[in-house]
């Protein structure tokens, strides 16, 4: 098991197939799925194949991806959180997702600070981006909470409906969040 990030509450490592379960949990949630613009997986093996060619892939290709999330007081893994390049923009996205029972925790704070971090530090970013539905409020609160300031409200794909874009550059996170 590769640990990435690990905080007092969290540990986020790369998934690996033992995680299909945990993975088919959250991806059929429909509370989970509501603003993602992605259907909820339908299978055990839709799960399997998220794991196989797309995290396992990231992990591969750019040196990383989305991690699962582990709530270290109930020994579970609860969603993921992470970097995603999106080569359709050449940027790099946060995002996460996790069970509805840890909404309202400070859990996507958490982690997503120290994701940016980690990008920054770690990784050589310079840009961190975050895309989220306007109605997903939550979402969008985190992404300010944690730095990134709104500069549009643009498509994320041709089908897709209208998301507010947020970003923030490494010299002004880093000046901000003195580590």
């Amino acid at each position: 098991m590769k640990v990435i990030i690990e905080t007092k509450r969290l540990i986020l490592r790369e998934f690996n197939m033992m995680d299909a379960e945990a993975m088919f949990a959250f991806g059929s949630n429909l509370e989970v799925s509501k603003y993602t613009g992605e259907a909820p997986l339908k299978s055990l093996e839709e799960a399997n194949h998220i794991i196989a060619n797309v995290s396992m892939r990231d992990y591969v290709k750019y040196g990383f991806g989305r991690w699962a999330v582990i709530y270290k007081p109930d020994d579970i893994l609860i969603g993921f959180a992470g970097l995603k390049f999106l080569p359709e923009f050449n940027e790099t996205d946060i995002g996460y997702r996790f069970l509805p029972e840890y909404w309202g925790k400070g859990i996507a704070t958490e982690c997503s600070l120290e994701i940016i971090k980690y990008g920054f530090n770690n990784l050589g970013l310079n840009k961190i981006i975050g895309i989220a539905s306007p109605e997903n409020i939550g979402s969008w609160k985190v992404l300010e909470k944690i730095g990134l300031k709104f500069y549009k409200r643009d498509k994320y794909d041709e089908e897709g409906e209208i998301c507010n874009w947020y970003k923030v550059e490494k010299k002004e996170w880093l000046d901000k969040n003195k580590f």
